[in-house]
């Protein structure tokens, strides 16, 4: 789990008395710690990850947090909004505090509650309808072994089903060595676990339904592989990756079909606006999808960032189509913006990696991405398998609406068919990419240039550079230039430049001006054209070729060396690829 956070991390376990060692900083510091101080065996215990958000990454803001009586261990992702209230509140008690987070709150507050002598999940729910905001909590008690208990708003939590064992986690990673059963619990719900029962409730103790599902992959899909790291395996999985996401698309007839899409065509057919909604890398795949499904439909598509989207009053109303997307399912700003969707009336179509997450159990209708489990922090697969994803249902809402015809459609899927191979292609000519990073790990400054569907490939990869190597990295539309940002082009700036295919309208022939703009004031220029542009070779210091495609699809293929120069540049300066400063996998706080 440590990919979800690592800037402490912790444990406690049940021997007849609450045992804790945590400490700040990665796995491998708790792992020092619990090899000079062991903790005993038991069939009790909880384990966290920590992404700071309330007080610094120390050891005594780390997790597991323990009430003052000693009785109760509680770990928390998520934010309590209101802990400031109540931790005034605890103090005024006589409660003493050992630390700056908001979850010793929920703690304290829990071991109240145990001490006037309620069990162990009613003392939770009473925590729970007392906490504002988002959270996941975990708790178990000196005095009730053999049980735990774990409770959810706005926060994910899947319980793994064992054989003897059970388990709860924020994600099926942590189990999936020991199970692949899984219950994902719903919104405002609290689970009652023993190593032979689950109880799932609502935070009132009444029923509560639940969501059973069946993991798809197994524990080699979480593992390296022999690759150094996972963002690398993963960037290798992505044929393969998109190549499952596009599988079983087609009816027998030779329609194009997306099972997972319970909107009845009527409704697709009266849409007169579609909203993509999402954070991130996935913003970057939404943009892209704006092209394609403005130029296939024909209806005006809107790409917003999610954490802005409700704030700013936005017009939404029955016939507006709102398409999420996130390749956890849990991001919080996604998931408010879903609701507050649906507050007017939108239909929600979730683009997801994750069954069974919330966001596509709280919408109208899903496509999942299967990708299989990405653990590198910054996504690639998952962008991929997103951009594919956006691209059935851009051609699904032409087919139903009648905006192109059947062998038109036919066309782009068998385009898109034959992109896996393409994907491989690019891959087997990584060694340049590896040799231009060398070239380049001094440098402090990378400009990415775009122009239609290679802006947003632009960005992502000036996105992937500041995840990874921490340089400053920017990407444009490249027709801006002149407006402003060419007075950042100095002598040897390195200057990613993506072409777009020959022949589409003046768009390439546009985009090598623009590279001799920025080589006339002494960029170095790094250009991914398509082979056989001879017309862009003079222009070039540096020409990465991509296998010939539609612009449409070129993202698919032009995005991974962008991805590559990223890992192999981390790779050379000696950082963590895999778990980048400051980040998380899943952001799952607003």
């Amino acid at each position: 789990m440590e990919y979800r956070g690592y800037d402490s991390a912790g444990v406690a376990v049940l021997d007849g008395t609450i045992q804790v060692r945590k400490k700040a900083g990665k796995i491998a510091n708790l792992d020092a710690l619990l090899a000079q101080s062991p903790l005993p065996d038991t069939g009790t215990a909880i384990g966290h990850t920590r992404w700071a958000t309330h007080g610094g990454p120390t050891d005594s803001n780390a997790h597991p947090h323990v009430s003052s009586d000693g009785r109760v261990a509680l770990i928390h992702n998520g934010i309590i909004e209101n802990f400031a209230a109540l931790r005034a509140e605890l103090q005024a008690q006589g409660i003493e505090f050992s630390s700056e987070t908001d979850t010793e709150v929920a703690a304290q507050l829990l071991g109240v509650e145990l001490a006037k002598g309620a069990d162990l999940a009613d003392g939770m729910r009473t925590v729970c309808r007392r906490l504002a905001g988002a959270f996941t909590l975990v708790a178990i008690d000196a005095l009730q072994p053999g049980r735990l208990v774990a409770a959810r708003r706005n926060s994910p939590l899947v319980v793994g089903v064992g054989d003897g064992e059970n388990f709860v986690a924020s994600d099926v990673a942590a189990f999936i060595e020991f199970t692949r059963s899984a219950i994902e619990l719903g919104q405002d719900q609290l689970v009652d676990v023993t190593a032979e029962s689950i109880t799932v409730t609502d935070f009132f103790g009444g029923p509560a339904e639940t969501h059973p599902f069946e993991v798809t992959w197994d524990t080699s899909a979480a593992e390296k592989g022999g690759y150094d790291w996972f963002m690398r395996k993963e960037i290798y999985e992505q044929p393969k990756a998109v190549a499952d996401t596009l599988l079983g698309r087609y009816t027998p007839e030779g329609a194009l079909t997306l099972d997972e899409l319970r909107i009845p065509e009527a409704e697709l057919r009266s849409v007169d606006k579609i909203i993509i909604v999402a954070c991130g890398t996935a913003y970057y795949a939404g943009l892209v999808a704006k092209y394609a499904i403005e130029h296939w439909t024909r209806v005006p598509c809107e790409v917003e960032i999610a954490s802005e989207f409700r704030y700013r009053d936005p017009i939404i109303s029955p016939t507006t189509l709102v398409v999420t997307i996130s390749q956890s399912g849990e991001t919080a700003d996604t998931l408010m913006a879903i609701r507050h969707a649906r507050e007017q009336k939108a239909k929600v179509i979730a683009i997801c990696n994750t069954n069974g997450a919330t966001i596509p159990r709280e919408s109208d209708a899903v496509i999942y991405t299967h990708a299989g489990p990405e653990i590198g922090v910054a996504s690639t697969k998952g962008f991929l398998t997103q951009v594919a994803a956006c691209y059935l249902l851009g051609l699904y809402l032409a087919q139903v609406r009648g905006a192109m015809f059947d062998d038109e459609i036919h066309n782009v899927m068998n385009e898109l068919a034959a992109t896996p191979p393409l994907i491989q292609e690019v891959l087997d000519r990584i060694g340049q990419i590896r040799e231009v990073a060398a070239r380049f790990v001094d440098t402090r400054s990378v400009l990415f240039l775009g122009r239609h569907v290679g802006y947003p490939v632009a960005l992502e990869g000036a996105l992937k550079l500041k995840e990874l190597a921490y340089l400053h990295a920017e990407g444009f539309p490249a027709g801006e230039l002149k407006h402003g940002p060419i007075a950042l082009v100095e002598d040897q700036l390195p200057i990613f430049v993506v072409v777009p295919p020959q022949g589409r309208d003046q768009l390439h022939d546009k985009v090598v001006s623009n590279i001799q703009e920025v080589r006339a004031r002494g960029a170095l220029t790094i250009v991914l054209a398509e082979e056989g542009d001879v017309e862009v070779e003079p222009y070039a210091d540096i020409l990465f070729s991509l296998p010939k495609v539609s612009t449409l699809l070129q993202p698919l293929v032009a995005t991974v060396p962008l991805q590559m120069f990223a890992c192999e540049l981390a790779t050379l300066k000696g950082f963590d690829v895999d778990q980048p400063r400051n980040l998380a996998k899943s952001v799952t706080v607003e």
